[in-house]
């Protein structure tokens, strides 16, 4: 008999791992199952910048636009299609600190910011086809007599917390010998403002970025963009990685899109046109190299680019 028992209690043991890890499995599986996620919730998280150029930012009271968010918007609507029901859609703030963990741990589902996609974020995170190519540059004030990298000897150089801007332009080869120092904003708008205030000589980002916060200053024509093209980055919607079937959704939608000529005219719309708050433009048309990325869309990293 106490055989049967010790038996009869292994059995029952056993029985309860393995139904807690069967749901401790299904979880973890639905954690990188977005279509199944948001299907079961009736919402989807969209992670968003405030102040990312006309990629994506704030007009206030919870209300986000830009070139990303249009794309963004597109493929939540295919989503929809795909998991047959309406979704209610979140947005997010997030920064350049937080927003690969924000999606690694399915706080946000689908992150339209200003992310570079490069080798080291895509052992994190997944990225959909690459839509906008950036080149990175430095912004100044109109009348501060900098046109290089080489006139930064000594001078404060700002850049945004998680980016690697500054890491870029160390590298640089006309940067040999250049010493400055690094002053950081918690985002570009006040990375922007320690240039706008004097505390910074310069502000080193996405070429995009720095014309939009320029467009949307106080007063544009007091900043230019100059000096040499720092790096070539294609930039790109991030989702998790692991999820083929959310990629899918996501990849296709951009496919539509550049097919159909939506994606160039959402670009000029943002990029070309004037846009709020201020009716301002940015005044950036596409580059060949983004144009060429609408064309041979893919989701390479930034290696790829750097290679002759």
């Amino acid at each position: 008999m106490r055989n049967v028992k010790k038996s009869t209690f292994n059995f029952c043991a056993v029985a309860v791992a393995l139904s807690f890890m069967a749901s401790t499995g299904a979880a973890l599986a639905q954690s990188n199952d977005t279509l199944a996620k948001v299907k079961a919730t009736g919402e989807i998280t969209m992670g968003v910048r405030d102040s990312s150029g006309a990629l994506s930012y704030t007009l206030g009271d919870g209300k986000y636009v830009g070139f990303h968010i249009d794309v963004c918007q597109k493929i939540v609507a295919n989503v929809e299609k795909a998991v047959g029901k309406k979704l209610d859609t979140k947005y997010v703030a997030v920064t350049s600190q937080n927003r690969i963990p924000l999606v690694q741990n399915g706080t946000v589902d689908i992150e339209c910011g200003s992310t570079t996609n490069n080798a080291a974020r895509q052992k994190d995170v997944a990225f959909a086809l690459t839509t906008y190519v950036e080149e990175v540059r430095i912004a100044v004030k109109a009348n501060s007599g900098i046109t290089s990298i080489n006139q930064l000897n000594g001078k404060n150089v700002a850049t945004t917390t998680g980016t690697t801007s500054v890491q870029i332009l160390r590298k640089h080869e006309r940067a040999a010998g250049v010493d400055f120092k690094e002053v950081y904003g918690k985002d570009h708008a006040e990375s922007f403002l320690l240039l706008e205030s004097g505390r910074a000589d310069a502000f080193v980002m996405d070429g995009q970025i720095l014309a939009g916060n320029i467009a949307l200053s106080k007063s544009p024509a007091d900043y230019k963009i100059v000096g040499e093209v720092l790096s070539v980055e294609p930039i790109a919607i991030m989702l998790r990685k692991d999820d083929p079937a959310f990629k899918k959704v996501a990849d296709d939608t951009i496919r539509e899109m550049a097919k159909s000529g939506e994606l160039a005219k959402s670009y000029d719309k943002w990029f070309v046109q004037p846009i709020p708050p201020k009716n301002t433009r940015v005044g950036l048309p596409a580059s060949e190299t983004t144009r060429a990325a609408w064309v041979n869309l893919n989701d390479k990293p930034m290696e790829d680019y750097a290679k002759k």
